[in-house]
């Protein structure tokens, strides 16, 4: 049997388009997504670098793996990426390490935080590392890859522009990487003045989301017809 492509996420959202109809193998105990099809296996634990490496166990668990992709959301931290903008980086950096890890593919760099990146902490991580983009998981799941000798990819889109302006949300999420919803939607109600910014957010990551699983359609495509 060929072995699997394993993609791991941060949130089920961001994969929701791709795993559509594909056999649900969750373990709710652990708060795990997982999603499987002939090529894939794809797997979610919540955003940060601890419960990505649960996803990306989970997957290696379930499947052998042929390579492993680090996907989802990530922020621009250059001028001129929109959102909805689908990047493969040649090269990921852990920014509380310093360690670097390279991709089997792709051009540019993705930076890993270990919190939300806010308008003025992107600034400051563009000016420092000059990266294309930021996120909170791909070098956490690059590691595992290297330590396994499995070839590593990064497909991210654009959630979030350079100069995008975020609501609060590194305090709604939970100390098991998760969003709470509620509390934010809570939240935002009582602050009218938040709400253009949160609709553009909303949309945006929904567009962001849409064109990354045709990518990684597209992508699990061409893998079957090797």
């Amino acid at each position: 049997m060929k072995p699997k492509i394993a993609i791991i996420a941060a949130l089920p959202r961001e994969i929701a388009g791709l795993v559509r109809g594909w056999k649900n193998d969750s373990l709710p105990k652990e708060k795990i997504f997982l999603y499987t099809r002939g090529s894939a296996v794809v797997a979610c634990a919540g955003m940060g670098a601890q419960r990505a490496v649960l996803a990306t166990h989970a997957a290696l668990k379930h499947s052998p793996a042929a390579q492993i992709f680090s996907v989802g959301w990530a922020g621009a931290l250059r001028p001129g990426l929109r959102a909805g903008a689908v990047l493969q980086p040649a090269s990921v950096i852990d920014a509380a390490t310093g360690e670097k890890f390279v991709c089997v593919q792709g051009s540019g760099m993705l930076v890993t935080v270990a919190q939300v990146a806010d308008g003025e902490q992107k600034r400051v991580l563009a000016s420092q590392y000059y990266a294309d983009c930021v996120d909170m998981e791909a070098a956490a799941v690059a590691r595992i890859a290297a330590e396994q000798g499995i070839p590593f990819r990064a497909v991210k889109a654009v959630s979030d522009a350079l100069d995008a302006d975020l609501p609060p949300l590194a305090q709604f999420t939970t100390a098991d990487g998760w969003f709470r919803e509620s509390a934010f939607a809570a939240h935002i109600a009582m602050r009218p003045g938040l709400w253009p910014a949160v609709l553009r957010m909303a949309a945006n990551s929904s567009h962001a989301a849409r064109n990354l699983c045709q990518a990684l359609h597209s992508m699990l495509l061409a893998y079957e017809a090797e």
